[in-house]
């Protein structure tokens, strides 16, 4: 009696069975399953066993090659092949284990699961070649019955799908690891939402038409967005959508995006829909981002996992973007025009110069005629407002082709063209009325413009030319204008005649050296110094170090007397610590043309080596307009300096012109706050919101941080509570010679 039940029916003992058509070409409801064997029988055979299976829902498509250069050229252009069934011994014993070796060593495939077959009784391959080459199944052909095979596919085709997820995962996972260093750097909103869709078409590997749209809130503020209406805005797009950036979310979208977007908004969360996806970013500040994708994910479970992840991830990275971009608006953009700032407009300025434009170009500044009189009249807040009016028409007319700031209370600036930016279409600009609170208000403005033609000095002289031309039109002519010329330069002849004193006073020792205690609050401690160049003159007039070193820098005595200074401090340290004070730091001031010599980094280790101090006491102190000059070498030289031992600090950050993109590129140990952004701090307002950000920065990169400048009470109570503790300033000294710090120090340990 026959015992055998249908399913258990030898597939490959007879050799009479009619070849089955093959399917059409698959897609991604169905499984490749490869079928590689010289016998074509073989191959109907299995389609006769296999046909109707369905695995997870998805259909079997199969693939047929009855060589193995059939197969290699399979292999080559077809993807996602899930299974291959594989005759052991085709055209010679090895042949099924040599494409095996080039299926997963040439060709790197990884994923696709291999079932060996073999008609020839008692062979089979050695179980390391199995292991080696990651081979699912090893079945005879005479042992081989429909049920068996059925599973045998089956498993390998979930183990196939099981692989697939893992390293789909991995994949996505790498993405995301890459993405936040790029993410977390970002300075902007707009920069930031366009990696944003970068990353999101990577990790769903294909590209599909998408925006970014955001809360009522602008990256980098001007004039012309002051009065934006509230609600969401589209900052960045596939091209689909470039015709919506800027604008009103609700004027160009249609219903249902708009309906999707505010539902994410509105419940905070991811919307999945089938055709449409629009996944959501929060941040602690408030601010929101919703990223619309025109494809559906819900059959995509993997992919939603993933994106949910990252976007989990860039939300992290958001509160950094826009603690990086409140701080970037708040030193260098004017809170209440919107406009540029004199710190953004030294960095135009130093960009002009410095650019093909130069020659053609013209810097003007604009000073409302009588403006504090108008704002004593009718009070401070009509004056701001009449200030925005100002801006604003500004911007309308030059927006477009110049540079505009507001670099003083009613102090405007225009750099560009000279062709664009003349006296008479300037002055012009104030014959018509300003319109505040439905009050006509009549202005006349007063001009100082700086040709750069033949212009060779910095940016801040750049503005300070143009400061003079100012004055001059002021004394001769208001509500007119003046021109810079060398006549005017009186100024620069002092420098020139400074410079040569300078000089002279080094060489004649009459530099000298001061000391500033910097203090740990929390203790009332010191724990390091600063040390600050002094020049008194021969009849004891003390020279600001604001007026000479920008001397010393300009004619190149800033590498012989930093030099000077660097050693003696170095010597001083020494003595210092034979006092008891071990740990007791030195900070030494280093200027960028010091910084760039060739030399500088050998005198660094040459007074460490000369003095015999500990270099983990030594903390030079660099400035951050160093960053725009080059990075590279700025970035390469402090590794040198950080391989000697030495601490670095950046000197008054926030008001140098670097992204703060740089500042994790830079190995550094310190950040100071810069005395402005402490002196903001007032007893009565317990204001100081840069000072604050500064902190949290530093704090979110590890870094100390000190404030200079420190005055008062109010002030330190200010900083330990926003969380810097280590202070310098007149509250607790002022700069001391060596005999007088010595004595102090003494007092206060």
């Amino acid at each position: 009696m026959n015992n055998t039940s249908p399913d258990d029916t030898l597939l490959f003992i007879e050799d009479d069975i009619e070849l089955i058509q093959a399917e059409p070409v698959g897609d991604q409801n169905s499984w490749n399953i490869l079928i590689i064997d010289d016998d074509p029988d073989v191959h109907s055979a299995t389609m006769f066993a296999l046909q109707g299976l369905k695995i997870q829902h998805r259909n079997l498509h199969f693939l047929h090659a009855y060589t193995t250069a059939e197969a290699r050229q399979i292999l080559i252009h077809q993807e996602n092949i899930a299974v291959i069934l594989l005759d052991v011994v085709m055209e010679k014993d090895d042949t099924g284990l040599q494409l095996v070796a080039y299926i997963r060593e040439t060709l790197g495939l990884s994923d696709v699961r291999i079932i060996l077959r073999t008609g020839q009784a008692g062979y089979a391959p050695e179980m390391d070649a199995i292991r080696d080459f990651d081979i699912n199944d090893y079945k005879s052909k005479t042992e081989l019955t429909q049920a068996k095979l059925f599973t045998a596919v089956t498993s390998a085709v979930r183990s196939y799908d099981q692989i697939k997820i893992i390293s789909s995962s991995k994949v996505g996972l790498e993405i995301i690891i890459g993405a936040s260093g790029l993410l977390m750097t970002t300075s902007n909103l707009n920069d930031f939402a366009k990696l944003l869709l970068d990353y999101v078409f990577e990790l769903l590997g294909t590209v599909s038409n998408a925006f970014v749209c955001t809360s009522n809130f602008t990256a980098i503020p001007n004039s012309a967005n002051i009065d934006f209406a509230p609600g969401l805005r589209v900052i960045a797009s596939t091209d689909q959508y470039v015709d919506w950036l800027e604008k009103p979310f609700v004027l160009v979208a249609d219903k249902l995006e708009q309906q999707l977007v505010q539902k994410a908004q509105f419940e905070q969360r991811h919307v999945f829909d089938e055709e449409q996806t629009v996944l959501y970013l929060s941040n602690l500040a408030g601010a929101t981002l919703a990223i619309y994708l025109d494809c559906g994910l819900v059959n995509e479970p993997n992919k939603m996992r993933v994106l949910k992840l990252f976007c989990s991830n860039a939300s992290v990275c958001l509160d950094n973007v826009m603690l990086n971009s409140k701080m970037h608006n708040l030193a260098f953009y004017d809170p209440l025009t919107g406009l540029a700032n004199r710190l953004q407009l030294l960095q135009n300025l130093h960009q002009t110069i410095h650019s093909q434009q130069r020659s053609e170009s013209v810097l003007a500044l604009i000073d409302i005629d009588h403006f504090a009189e108008t704002n004593d009249a009718l009070g401070h807040q009509f004056g701001d407002f009449l200030l925005r009016a100002v801006g604003i028409r500004l911007s309308n007319h030059f927006g477009d082709n110049c540079k505009i700031a507001r670099i003083g209370n009613d102090i405007f600036a225009l750099l560009g063209h000279e062709i664009i930016i003349t006296p008479d279409l300037v002055l012009n600009l104030f014959n018509r009325p300003f319109i505040v609170e439905q009050q006509q208000v009549q202005l006349s403005a007063t001009l100082g413009l700086v040709r750069f033609i033949d212009y060779e000095l910095s940016s801040a002289d750049a503005l300070k030319d143009a400061n003079i031309a100012l004055k001059r039109a002021k004394e001769l002519n208001r509500s007119s204008y003046s021109y810079f010329t060398r006549e005017m330069g009186v100024e620069i002849r002092e420098r020139v005649r400074m410079m040569h004193a300078l000089r002279s006073a080094f060489e004649e020792k009459r530099l000298f050296i001061v000391y500033q205690p910097q203090i740990d609050m929390r203790t009332a401690k010191p724990f390091g110094t600063e040390a600050l160049v002094r020049w008194k003159t021969e009849d004891g007039e003390l020279i600001p170090p604001d007026k000479f070193i920008p001397i010393a820098e300009y004619s190149g005595l800033i590498i012989n007397i930093g030099e000077w200074v660097l050693r003696s401090a170095c010597f001083e340290l020494v003595l210092i610590h034979e006092l008891g004070l071990r740990d007791f730091r030195m900070s030494v001031n280093v200027s960028q043309a010091q910084f760039s010599h060739p030399h500088f980094l050998q005198s660094v280790a040459n007074a460490l080596a000369d003095s015999g101090v500990s270099p983990h006491c030594l903390e030079l102190e660099i400035t951050e307009s160093m960053a725009m000059t080059d990075p590279d070498f700025l970035v390469s030289s402090l590794e040198k300096l950080k391989s000697m031992g030495v601490r670095i600090s950046i000197d008054d950050f926030g008001t140098g012109f670097s992204s703060l993109s740089h500042l994790q590129k830079l190995n550094v140990d310190k950040l100071k706050i810069d005395r402005a952004f402490v002196n903001e701090i007032a007893a009565d307002t317990n204001d100081g919101s840069i000072a604050k950000m500064i902190v949290k920065l530093s704090q979110s990169l590890c870094l100390e941080v000190i404030a200079e400048g420190v005055e008062n009470q109010e002030q330190a109570n200010s900083l330990m509570a926003f969380g810097c503790n280590q202070a310098q300033g007149y509250l607790y000294s002022k700069p001391l010679n060596k005999l007088d710090l010595y004595s102090w120090l003494q007092k206060h340990l």
